[in-house]
Parts: C-alpha cells; sequence; structure tokens
C-alpha cells in the first residue's frame, strides 16, 4: 500500500505540473477567441465614433432650432407692433425728429459746449488743402 500512495502523490504532482505549464502556454483557441475580440472591437470603433458625431450634430442643430425660434418670435413681436399706429407715430417722433404739421418741435440741446480746438495747436488743414499742396509740390521743378 505505501507504493500505491507514492504512485499517486508522484502522478498528482506531475499532473499539477503539466496544468500549470499548460496554463501559462497560449493555446490555438485563445489565440483565435483573441483574433475575433479584436475583429469585433475594429469593425464597431468606426460606426460609434460616427454615431457619436451624429448625436453631437443633432445636439447643435437642435439649439439652433431653438435660436432661430426665439428670432422667429421676437421679429413677430416687433411686426404686431410695428401695425399699430401708435406705435408708429412714437418711433418717428424718437428716432427721426418728426413732428405733426399742426404741431411744434423743439429739440432740447443739453449745457454741453461745442469741442473747440486746443490752444496752442492750429487746427488741422482739411483733406482737400492737403491734396492741393500734395500736387503743387509734384508739379515743381525739383531742387538740385
Amino acid at each position: 500500500m505505501v507504493l500505491r500512495v507514492e504512485k499517486t502523490t508522484s502522478a498528482v504532482q506531475a499532473a499539477a505540473v503539466a496544468a500549470a505549464s499548460r496554463s501559462t502556454r497560449l493555446t490555438g483557441r485563445a489565440a483565435l477567441l483573441a483574433v475575433v475580440i479584436c475583429a469585433i472591437a475594429l469593425s464597431l470603433a468606426y460606426p460609434v465614433r460616427e454615431y457619436l458625431a451624429q448625436r453631437q450634430q443633432i445636439d447643435q442643430l437642435l439649439a439652433q432650432k431653438q435660436a432661430t425660434s426665439q428670432q422667429v418670435e421676437a421679429l413677430r413681436q416687433e411686426a404686431a407692433q410695428l401695425g399699430r399706429t401708435s406705435y408708429v407715430e412714437q418711433q418717428a417722433e424718437d428716432q427721426l425728429h418728426m413732428c405733426f404739421p399742426d404741431e411744434q418741435c423743439y429739440e432740447a440741446i443739453t449745457g454741453s459746449s461745442p469741442v473747440t480746438a486746443l490752444p496752442g495747436k492750429p487746427p488741422a488743414d482739411p483733406w482737400y488743402a492737403k491734396l492741393w499742396q500734395s500736387v503743387q509740390r509734384a508739379g515743381q521743378e525739383p531742387s538740385r
């Protein structure tokens, strides 16, 4: 019986060594599985990237649509205001300084003084004077 126990122990040890050596080696099945997983990952990478890009474009278009609809609403409100005669008259008075024929219009000017040239500096010549001076200089004979 002692011999049998020794044979069994050596058989168990040999099986453990063989199992350890097999687990560290890359088998054909494992290599095939790795190739298949890589192929699936590579074939899904481009469609996923396109999907994400399309979702981003959709979000941008929705934001643009919302901004455009707000502009349309503001323009509708302005059109409604321009349809009222009282609003048009008010804008004509405020922006164009217009008044009705039977009214007298006055414009109040604030107390600021008109801008004058600084003392000590002569006023600048107008553009046409500078142009005429350059024409006269061009017509003179060059001095040697």
